[in-house]
């Protein structure tokens, strides 16, 4: 069995880099829809990870690595999502509709040591799948056709250790690695003719960057609350992005085969700042193995991209959540959901895209729940996860695209003290 999950961990990671990402018209920008870095567990809490630090054995925590001073034993995650997204623009009165499932990560983690652990995790990080068709015609008959369409995604591997100081610090480093390509497209078409003129931009990714993380956790043993205090920086690009810009005219011979290809215009451009440094701060508060609550500030810096031939310049962005969990009983056994782990969250992010004197912010609210399995204990916590995530971005002034979402998402996480050799027989 355990030998079958390592094949299987191996074998989605594959399928994981081939998937098409669903998201919005927003992702016409920039690298896309970013897939926020966290697992079904932070996102039930609002995104809160930077001072989390799991009271169970069995949860890595891969956004602050220095986060697994409890972390014992080997664990094995698997998570799905599904999007489902609702736009509405003031434009025509368009409304649409667009969904999407797709596996959001895969994470295999275990101890090296009491105070050394280690994971691997392998995701999203972004992507695009979008085409939007916008015509005009005027007066005299004639019509004008704007096509936008985009695909793509960009992954991330991902390996992090973190190391326990003492009882109430800890340090943690990862390394991460982005791959993948996206490209963006704008046809113009007229009526009547069969002529296109298409500027189309083409973006290949290789990318180093690492997250430094550090914690602290002070428990009162006479009334066993906590206090936590976490705090993380993304930083060190140590490679770029190659963008190939053509503006041309051609004909279509067969779909998506171009024809009599005319290049007007053609450049190479390439961009080191394409993951700039971000930093997240995190307090939270809670009793041993009954519940726990968090604050958190994300902040990343703006960033400038190429974008069809010229410059685009995105904002700082910050994003402020805030979260929790509830355990009400682990010792009842008569009762199931008794132990069952609840948790809440809500966020806002005022995102990096501006497009005039908008900018694109993003809030929501999220719940969860972990089951677990019938065999489980509070010391080998395996289960059933299973998120909620309702919220809005955009806006429909300046006939703008408002974005409503629903998200699912559903997770195993298989734990247990595996790849161990026995002392004694």
């Amino acid at each position: 069995m355990k030998k079958i999950l390592v094949v299987s961990f191996i074998s989605v990671g594959y399928f994981l880099n081939a998937q098409s990402l669903s998201n919005s018209p927003y992702a016409t920008y920039g690298i896309g829809d970013v897939k926020y870095d966290n697992t079904i567990e932070t996102a039930s809490m609002g995104g809160i990870s930077t001072a989390y630090i799991s009271d169970f054995t069995s949860n890595f925590n891969f956004a602050n690595p220095a986060n697994n001073s409890n972390f014992e034993l080997t664990s094995i995650k698997l998570e799905a999502s599904n999007e489902n997204n609702y736009f509405k623009t003031n434009y025509n009165d368009t409304k649409s509709t667009k969904h999407s499932t797709y596996l959001s990560n895969i994470s295999l983690a275990f101890p090296i040591s009491s105070k050394i652990k280690m994971g691997l995790s392998y995701q999203p990080y972004s992507s695009k799948s979008y085409e939007i068709i916008n015509t005009e015609t005027l007066k005299d008959g004639t019509i004008y056709a704007n096509r936008f369409k985009g695909s793509g995604t960009l992954n991330t591997a991902q390996i992090a250790l973190s190391y326990k100081l003492n009882s109430e610090f800890a340090l943690g480093l990862r390394a991460n690695y982005y791959f993948g390509k996206l490209s963006d497209l704008n046809e113009f078409t007229v009526s009547n003719t069969e002529l296109i003129n298409g500027y189309e931009t083409k973006n290949s990714i290789r990318n180093f960057n690492f997250t430094l993380g550090t914690s602290y956790q002070h428990l009162n043993t006479r009334t066993d609350k906590k206090l936590t205090v976490g705090a993380t920086a993304t930083f060190g690009n140590t490679s770029n992005m190659t963008t190939e810009y053509v503006n041309s005219t051609y004909f279509y011979s067969a779909v998506d085969t171009k024809a009599y290809e005319s290049i007007i215009e053609q450049k190479s451009t390439s961009s080191k700042n394409l993951l700039p440094l971000q930093a997240s701060l995190g307090v939270g508060y809670g009793s041993e193995n009954q519940w726990f609550m968090s604050a958190q500030l994300d902040y990343k810096k703006g960033e400038n991209i190429s974008y069809f031939g010229k410059s685009f310049d995105f904002q700082d962005s910050y994003r402020i959540s805030a979260g929790g969990w509830y355990l009400p009983n682990y010792n009842n056994f008569r009762n199931y959901f008794s132990r069952v782990i609840y948790r809440y969250g809500a966020f806002y992010e005022r995102g990096s895209l501006k497009i005039g004197s908008n900018s694109i912010n993003k809030f929501g609210v999220s719940a969860g729940v972990m089951l677990p399995f019938k065999t489980s204990s509070i010391t080998r916590m395996s289960g059933l996860e299973l998120g909620l995530e309702v919220g809005k971005r955009g806006t429909l002034k300046d006939n703008l695209i408002n974005q409503n979402f629903i998200n699912f998402r559903v997770g195993f996480n298989f734990a247990d003290k595996w790849f161990r050799k026995n002392l004694y027989n």
